[in-house]
């Protein structure tokens, strides 16, 4: 068992990350604790890539220990999640960028605080996001990126849901390493970050104003 599980993803330890959340589950810790202290790990491992420390593939397989973690916890989330809907939010990776780590991230903190997500995957075209959108009349729609030639198609999907009137009933999120500020009044979007947790918070803060309202 590991003591720091946030250690087990910068170090690919895979069978003792997983052996680690097992034992924690069996002992009664909230699953919400123990997501939290993994996406602590994939903080880490986020770090190390970006001063070179960690490589893609390095990366890669850290990814694919927390989407097993998450594997794990999803069962007893599910019994703990709020049984009324808090909103719906739709996410996506855009149009030729096919990392996920971030947005999966924010998925499952959203899911565990009781909201409704549609996860549309990676290399998500625009029209696509619009059509999901004119479906489900979300409250929120987050896009996230890791390359900066998705931003292009960030915009290509503000301008669609802009020309079918979804833009006002719609908060949208940008979030992922190489968003910023700039981007976000760019694109006219309501929300930025880098921070899962922020992004969580934010959605929280608002479907809290709008009961409120």
């Amino acid at each position: 068992m590991l003591e720091q599980l946030s250690s087990g993803f910068v170090e690919l330890r895979r069978e003792e990350v997983l052996e680690t959340i097992k034992m924690r589950i069996e002992k009664g810790e909230a699953p919400l604790s123990i997501l939290d202290d993994a996406r602590q790990g994939m903080i880490l491992v986020g770090d190390q890539f970006q001063e070179g420390i960690l490589f893609l593939a390095e990366m890669m397989l850290a990814s694919e220990i927390f989407k097993e973690s998450v594997a794990i916890l999803k069962p007893y989330m599910d019994q703990s999640r709020p049984s009324k809907s808090k909103g719906k939010i739709i996410l996506a990776t855009l149009k030729g960028d096919i990392h996920d780590l971030g947005k999966n991230i924010l998925s499952t903190l959203l899911e565990g605080q009781g909201f409704q997500v549609f996860d549309l995957g990676v290399d998500v075209e625009p029209t696509v996001v619009l059509e999901k959108a004119k479906e489900i009349e979300p409250d929120f729609i987050g896009f996230s990126a890791l390359i900066t030639t998705v931003f292009k198609y960030m915009r290509d999907a503000a301008d669609l849901l802009e020309k079918e009137g979804l833009r006002d009933k719609i908060k949208l999120m940008v979030g992922g390493g190489v968003t910023n500020n700039t981007l976000k009044e760019h694109l006219n979007a309501d929300f930025q970050t880098t921070d899962a947790m922020a992004g969580v918070a934010y959605c929280l803060k608002m479907m809290e104003e709008r009961q409120h309202a």
